[in-house]
């Protein structure tokens, strides 16, 4: 055999082993990093709310000229149609006593910062049975919910009817603005019909104030929540390998993070019952419903916080930072914003500072964030 053939049949050897380490390297490279097999990283359970946003009434931008991410809100010129139905919360705390003849300020689920309140006189007594049979079909106008609540005789608060109990007068109400966009004539006028038809069922009289006037109430608390209304999104994105569905929820269920309503969502439940989750944490929908999701990649997640929804004793922001640092290093990833700009401590500073002076802003309206009103007018 000549010199030539055994360099020919080393090299093609060489080229070979070359082949196989590279090939071996990117199966590995490209193969979804697994959960830990005796990690289960905390127990799974749904989650109670699944809280969307309005994307484009505020939103973290990075600047063409090199500056900084800050935050820029601004008014929305579209209504988001891809909503749930919003509701009163269900959470809200129980109402204290309050005289019927008091205009002022009313205490109960509604309320004259963000509802269209009228009064509804009775000439007797009505039990709650009857104004049950009595409440409308649907609980709301157009696309703002509607409400209706009794003066109990006996506790003197304002609550829905209950079965059972007496009422001495009701109140009927209507939500001025929401994420869809504020009261209009049409919302106001289907408003009316189902409390007249309510309070006639009851033998009450209604007093409804002026259509234009709450119109225009309407539209200047819209035009304040758009402009103080506030989505903050960071993206984790894969260094080297990917990440299966299960390795992500294991790393994401040490930070306390549960499975949500929906495939590849999950969040970090608040501390107190009854409270919007603090964070939100997506990733690829067909990911987490593969027939394999072991072998489904997924390159990159979302944590979102939805800044109004959750109260700022909550620290959202320190543990949004946090839990993104810390899945970051985790899982071999970077956080960067939507644009793919690496997120530094001295952008993640900046940030916290201007959601401060947004809470300042939100407090000193009455609205402060992750209480019942906000939780109900930024939804």
């Amino acid at each position: 055999m000549s010199s030539l053939t055994v360099a020919l049949a080393i090299l093609g050897g060489l080229v070979l082993a070359a082949y196989v380490i590279y090939s071996t390297w990117e199966t590995r490279r490209n193969t979804p990093r697994q959960p830990d097999a005796e990690d289960t990283g905390g127990t799974l359970a749904p989650d109670a709310r699944d809280t969307r946003t309005r994307a484009d009434r505020g939103e973290w931008t990075g600047r063409d000229d090199g500056e900084e991410p800050v935050l820029h809100i601004e008014p929305s010129q579209t209504p988001n149609t891809d909503r749930h139905e919003p509701l009163f919360d269900p959470d809200l705390p129980a109402p204290a006593s309050l005289p019927v003849s008091a205009v002022e300020r009313r205490v109960g689920g509604l309320d004259p910062l963000i509802d269209v309140i009228a009064p509804i006189a009775l000439d007797s007594l009505v039990s709650g049975d009857a104004a049950l049979a009595a409440m409308p079909a649907t609980r709301r106008a157009g696309t703002k919910p509607v409400a209706i609540e009794g003066l109990n005789e006996r506790s003197g608060q304002w609550e829905p009817p209950l079965p059972g109990q007496r009422y001495r007068a009701f109140q009927a109400g209507v939500q001025l603005a929401n994420r869809i966009g504020p009261l209009n004539e049409i919302e106001y006028s289907e408003f009316v019909v189902k409390a007249q038809a309510f309070a006639d069922a009851v033998n009450g009289t209604p007093e409804f104030p002026e259509m234009l006037d709450e119109v225009a109430r309407g539209r200047e608390l819209d035009q304040f929540a758009s402009s103080h209304d506030a989505q903050l999104s960071f993206v984790l994105r894969a260094r080297h390998a990917a990440w299966s569905p299960g390795y992500v929820q294991q790393n994401a269920a040490r930070l306390g993070f549960t499975s949500g309503m929906m495939p590849g969502r999950m969040v970090l439940p608040a501390d107190g019952a009854g409270s919007a989750p603090v964070l939100g944490l997506t990733f690829d929908t067909q990911a987490a419903l593969a027939d394999d999701p072991a072998q489904s990649a997924i390159r990159e997640l979302v944590l979102s916080l939805d800044v109004p929804q959750v109260e700022r004793t909550q620290q959202p922001f320190a543990r949004m930072r946090d839990a993104a640092a810390t899945l970051a290093k985790d899982m071999d990833g970077v956080v960067t914003d939507g644009d793919g700009q690496l997120l530094r401590d001295a952008t993640m500073d900046i940030i916290g500072a201007d959601l401060e002076q947004l809470y300042d802003t939100l407090d000193a309206r009455d609205l402060g964030a992750g209480t019942p009103l906000a939780r109900r007018l930024f939804s």
